[in-house]
């Protein structure tokens, strides 16, 4: 082997190491970040469970809030139709 050609195989064997440690860091960072963005997206599907059962909550809430609310108008109006000739009776 000449000077040359040992001096290009010591050349490209530097290159072939400094692209094999660079594309391990490489590899390396970027597992770390998809871990990032998995650890993200859990907790965003967790939110969005959260908001999810708040929501069901409230509408179970308010159909019973409904409920409650027809009911109380239809006693209101029976009180008021009773109670309107009582209160007149009592004005007179």
């Amino acid at each position: 082997m000449s000077t040359t050609d040992t001096t290009l195989l010591i050349i490209l064997t530097v290159l072939l190491s400094l692209y094999f440690l660079l594309s391990s860091i490489a590899v390396f960072f970027i597992i770390k970040i998809l871990r990032n963005v998995r650890d993200i997206t859990d907790k965003a599907v967790k939110v969005a469970d959260s908001v999810e059962s708040a929501a069901e909550d409230l509408r179970s809430a308010s159909s019973k809030i409904a409920v409650f609310k027809v009911l109380s108008n239809i006693f209101d109006m029976g009180k008021s139709k009773r109670g309107g000739k009582h209160d007149h009776e009592s004005r007179s």
